[in-house]
């Protein structure tokens, strides 16, 4: 039996980590919500997350750095990037650096949940689950 896929958040704003945060809840996917990159890291442990949804614009490092940080790192984590940031260069940076998607707010819950769906089939961590969106 394979463990439930943990998600983490990673968004300054408190509203846009509780809304993402229930919508989880609302599928069945455990997470942990951050406020900051640097918070994030603190908590970060190969293996620990199966997917990562982060905001572009916050203080300190912005969640490229982070993304960026993660793939120096070596790590192939799903990162999907979530932000108001509509700018084509950020876009392609994100992307080049190895996003999953770049999504932006505002974001439908249909769009988030297919890219979540792939980046957790990606990574192995779908299945056994029961009652979730994700099943099927």
């Amino acid at each position: 039996m394979s463990k439930a896929p943990i998600v983490a958040i990673v968004d300054d704003d408190e509203a846009v980590r509780e809304a993402l945060s229930d919508l989880l809840l609302v599928l069945d996917l455990p997470c942990r919500t951050f406020d900051r990159a640097e918070a994030f890291m603190a908590d970060y442990v190969p293996g620990r997350f199966d997917c990562l949804i982060a905001d572009v614009s916050m203080p300190g490092h912005s969640g490229l750095d982070l993304l960026e940080h993660l793939r120096r790192l070596g790590s192939s984590i799903p990162v999907i990037i979530v932000t108001a940031d509509r700018n084509t260069t950020t876009r392609t940076r994100a992307m080049s650096s190895g996003a999953q998607a770049y999504l932006t707010k505002p974001v439908s819950s249909d769009e988030l949940c297919n890219h979540l769906k792939a980046a957790l089939r990606d990574v192995g961590g779908l299945g056994g689950g029961q009652g979730t969106l994700f099943d099927g």
